[in-house]
């Protein structure tokens, strides 16, 4: 079981939960240096030095892309972009549809 300090979270005035690089890391199986070479790209955004859980979710996506496929931090940021997109056009379409 992995233990998680206070310290690791905070509640941001929207609700959303906001967590440091380091749990992120721990999360998802990388460090926080590979993390800050994500936000450097702009392959996730962080909240100050905070993620969203969202982009905690994105890091395990785009680590799943580099180590399944082979693709290039680049190339899978694209492909996360491009999924992201056309579900978004799918979303729409089904509004329009109805």
């Amino acid at each position: 079981m992995t233990e998680v300090s206070s310290s690791s979270m905070v509640v941001c005035s929207d609700e959303d939960r906001l967590y440091t690089f380091e749990y992120a890391a721990l999360m998802t199986g990388t460090s926080t240096i590979t993390i800050e070479q994500f936000v450097e790209v702009g392959s996730i955004e962080p909240v100050g030095s905070m993620l969203r859980s969202r982009e905690i979710g994105r890091i395990a996506q785009l680590q799943r892309l580099r180590q399944d496929l082979g693709l290039n931090l680049i190339g899978a940021t694209m492909v996360l972009d491009l999924a992201q997109e056309i579900a978004q056009l799918r979303a729409l379409l089904e509004v329009l549809r109805s």
